[in-house]
């Protein structure tokens, strides 16, 4: 079980990222552009949520109950918001925005990767909430610009 949850917590984003290459390298209904979009939508809500994290001071559930940590790396940012989750739901929202079924598979991904970060007594599920709102919302506002490749 502990394998799992470290592979959900701290392996499993870097697998979505490759899927979405490989999705494109095999050219199955994804498209540069989407690419494009994917990772553009993951930095930019993963760099929105390390900025809010340098505002906010809070600790982690392993600072408090003193638990066991089940990421590959010690976390000694602070916690909220989850830049893991809002990079994954950025990832997978700019998917589905261009591809609903290509897009449900990654949004359950990034769905698992959150639930890995709790799990992996890393973050609250408010942090990985308020990082999956970034992430969307980012996504949606790079949709609405809607930058061609």
């Amino acid at each position: 079980m502990d394998l799992l949850i470290t592979f959900l917590a701290s392996i499993l984003i870097w697998c979505l990222y490759l899927a979405l290459l490989i999705l494109w390298a095999l050219k199955f209904k994804i498209k540069k552009e989407v690419v494009l979009h994917a990772i553009l939508a993951s930095f930019v809500a993963w760099g929105i949520s390390e900025m809010i994290k340098n505002l906010l001071p809070s600790m982690r559930p392993f600072n408090i109950n003193n638990g066991p940590i089940y990421t590959l790396t010690k976390p000694f940012d602070n916690a909220f918001p989850s830049g893991h989750a809002a990079a994954a739901f950025g990832l997978a929202m700019a998917i589905w925005f261009h591809n609903r079924k290509v897009g449900l598979v990654f949004l359950i991904g990034a769905m698992l990767v959150g639930v890995g970060r709790v799990l992996a007594n890393v973050h609250f599920p408010i942090d990985i909430t308020v990082g999956s709102l970034i992430g969307i919302l980012v996504a949606y506002v790079l949709r609405r610009i809607h930058f061609t490749s």
